[in-house]
Formats: C-alpha cells, sequence, structure tokens
C-alpha cells in the first residue's frame, strides 16, 4: 500500500505545496507491537499516522529516528512526515494530541527543510534502560523498569560498559543484522549510575551515532550477568569479539525497561528546539 500526500488538504488549500513537518514524540510502549507499522498489530507509527491522518485528511507514511522495540518506551522520540495542510505548527501538537491515545503524545512540532530526514539526519541517539534492583517487584514500575532481585555490582557493570565505547562492530550483539550491511557504530557514552532518590533503581544510558537491533538489551544482558559475578568484567570485551562461549545462552533483557530518550540534529537543532542529549 502506498501513502501519500495529497494536495487537497484539510485546512482548504487545494493547491497547497507540500512541507515537511517534524515531531517531538513520547509514549508508553506497552502494549504496542513496537514503533514500526505492521498489518495486524497495534503500533506507534501506526497510531501517529491515523490522527494525521485525522487531522488533515491526507494519508502519510511517517518516518522515525529509532525503531523502538514492541513494549519500549520513548521520551523524545522524533518523526517527520510530508503535508500540504497549512495549520500552525502549534495547531499539530494539540489538535494530534486531541486524536491520539493517551499512551502517545505530540510534545512539540516544527516546520523542517524537505531535506530533514528524522533517522538519517540524526548524529546522535540516546536511550535509558532502568533496573528495579531489589528482592521484591513494584506493581507500580512493572512497564517502565526490568526487575532484578539479585544483587548487582554497578562498579563492575561500569568497567565492563568501557569496553562498549568507541567505534566498533556490534554484529556479535545484534539480533538478525544483514551480513551484507556493516555493524559499526561509534558509541559516545555506556554509562551505570544509581538513582539518586532511589537507590534500588540502576540506570544504563547508552549514547552512540546509532544502535543495531537488541543491541542495548543484549549488552545490558551480559552486564548484568557480569555484575551478578556470573561472568568476569572482561567477558563484555570476548561478547563485542564473539568469543564468549555463553554468549547465546544469555537473552536479551526486557524490552520495558528501555526507553529513547532524546535524539539529536546539529544541522537543524536551531529550528527544531528539541531537548539533545545532554540533559540525560
Amino acid at each position: 500500500m502506498t501513502f501519500q500526500c495529497r494536495r487537497n488538504d484539510a485546512a482548504g488549500h487545494p493547491d497547497a505545496a507540500p512541507r515537511r513537518i517534524a515531531l517531538l514524540t513520547a509514549y508508553d510502549g506497552a502494549g504496542y507491537a513496537g514503533f514500526q507499522w505492521q498489518a495486524n498489530a497495534p503500533t506507534i507509527q501506526g497510531a501517529l499516522e491515523s490522527a494525521i491522518a485525522r487531522l488533515t485528511g491526507e494519508r502519510v507514511r511517517i518516518r522515525g529516528a529509532s525503531r523502538t522495540d514492541a513494549g519500549a518506551h520513548a521520551e523524545g522520540q522524533v518523526v517527520d512526515f510530508l503535508t500540504a495542510s497549512r495549520h500552525p505548527e502549534r495547531v499539530f501538537v494539540s489538535a494530534l494530541n486531541h486524536y491520539l491515545p493517551d499512551a502517545v503524545r505530540v510534545l512539540d512540532a516544527a516546520a523542517v527543510p524537505d531535506g530533514f530526514h528524522a533517522r538519517r539526519s540524526a548524529a546522535r541517539r540516546c536511550y535509558r534502560y532502568r533496573i528495579l534492583n531489589r528482592p521484591t517487584p513494584s506493581p507500580l514500575l512493572r512497564h517502565t523498569h526490568h526487575w532484578e532481585p539479585a544483587p548487582l555490582d554497578t562498579d563492575a557493570m561500569g568497567r565492563a560498559a568501557a569496553a562498549l565505547v568507541g567505534i566498533r562492530d556490534f554484529r556479535q550483539l545484534a539480533t538478525g543484522h544483514p551480513a551484507d550491511r556493516s555493524a559499526v557504530r561509534q558509541v559516545f557514552d555506556w554509562r551505570i549510575t544509581r538513582h539518586p532518590a532511589a537507590k534500588d533503581v540502576i540506570i544504563v544510558d547508552c549514547c552512540a551515532n546509532g544502535f543495531l537491533r537488541h543491541q542495548i538489551r543484549r549488552a545490558n544482558a551480559v552486564l548484568s550477568a557480569i555484575a551478578k559475578g556470573d561472568l568476569p568484567v572482561h567477558a563484555m570485551a570476548e561478547a563485542l569479539a564473539g568469543r564468549l562461549p555463553q554468549r547465546r545462552q544469555i537473552p536479551p533483557l526486557p524490552a520495558q525497561g528501555l526507553c529513547l530518550m532524546s535524539v539529536s540534529y546539529p544541522g537543524y537543532d536551531h529550528l527544531l528546539k528539541f531537548k539533545g542529549c545532554e540533559g540525560l
């Protein structure tokens, strides 16, 4: 099915030239089959496109900065699309939120040049993984935190995570990455801290120019095993090199602990005014 921007827009301008709009969005991914559109399952992309269609009368295909997993969340996902609608940018925020389900929200909107691409123009993506580390789970955090009852050594996690920083080939930590495509990414930071007000919450901040499918969840699963003493600190470097025999026996951590915090666009920051990664 082909989605196109119709030139007969809902604002009553049949000859309006299409313009590109970027949206800053946030969502609770619980109950959604991920960001990317699927024919037979609810997705974040589907919810946003449906709301845009109801506002503008156009059937468009949006482009997202990152294809978050089923059950994962976002505080700073960026999408863009073409529209012939003449609605002011502020109207896209209020009107789309009127049509969107409560779990999905538009935080900001901006007109951008046609050359802007939510995924390809992004220079930095920052994710946060939250772990509730205590003997008993929390009913209030079950959709946003991964519960780990065993004590975790965050110092060991931090030392092991140093192997992830830099320009690396992450193929060994990816799921189904095509053999003919590069798996090299630049990781700027992989930082482990305890929440200052809730010491039983461990925060893993991961920032890179891009991530492979399940890369964060698989890497954090290895770090978790190291933190529990099941693997030595150097096991993270061994996993990257494909020399960890137990690697395939360590499943990725659950998606509900993962949240896309922000995306940075150096060439467009003056237009977007969206939050960068510096606030993490």
